[in-house]
């Protein structure tokens, strides 16, 4: 599985109907392309700042979903009165306890590694992290995605509240930086959101 990330840097009073535009025009449009394996959108009202991420069966979906994808997002971009940025990924785990609700949120974490060590990041993630992050209340899922070739990796793990994320910032922070000392990966930003839309049906990747 794969998945491309559109992240917009919108203005904050732009969001809702940025967030509508999604759900309403992009969405179906993205969906019904060959491969797609759905769409989700985080939010952060304050900042502006959206990331619609879309997944796909395979590399090849991916790459042919490109051209008919470009004037889609650029059609948002004017919707959420921002410029974009685009990262593609390999979806190396993902978990999920149960399907988000409303309120649900997410805390990203986006790192940078040697190349050589992605293996050990997701062997790591997976083995060590992902058992100990399934206990914390409110847990609703998580994800890996790796850039191999850049030795980048962003997790991203969900709650059915913010209250709850909140509670769990000491815990995942030491459990990064456990991550860090074992894989010599360096994180580069941590960051909360809000999980407005959620239909990634992407399968098990444990």
């Amino acid at each position: 599985m794969y998945a491309r990330s559109t992240t917009v840097l919108g203005q904050p009073t732009m969001i809702d109907a940025g967030i509508q535009h999604v759900r309403d025009v992009v969405m179906p449009q993205v969906r019904g392309m060959s491969g797609c394996a759905g769409i989700s959108l985080l939010a952060d009202r304050s900042s502006g700042r959206c990331i619609v991420t879309t997944a796909w069966e395979s590399e090849q979906a991916l790459r042919e979903s490109a051209g008919p994808v470009s004037p889609i997002r650029s059609r948002a971009a004017e919707e959420f009165g921002g410029e974009v940025t685009v990262d593609e990924w390999e979806v190396a785990y993902l978990h999920r306890d149960h399907r988000a609700a409303d309120g649900a949120c997410a805390r990203v974490v986006w790192s940078q590694a040697d190349p050589a060590a992605v293996d050990r990041i997701v062997d790591h993630f997976r083995t060590s992290s992902m058992p100990r992050v399934e206990g914390f209340e409110g847990f609703c899922s998580a994800s890996l995605f790796v850039d191999r070739a850049a030795g980048r990796s962003c997790v991203t793990v969900t709650y059915d509240s913010t209250e709850a994320m909140a509670k769990a910032s000491d815990k995942a922070m030491g459990l990064r930086a456990e991550l860090v000392q074992e894989t010599g990966m360096r994180v580069m930003e941590v960051a909360e959101f809000e999980l407005t839309l959620a239909h990634l049906d992407v399968p098990e990747l444990v």
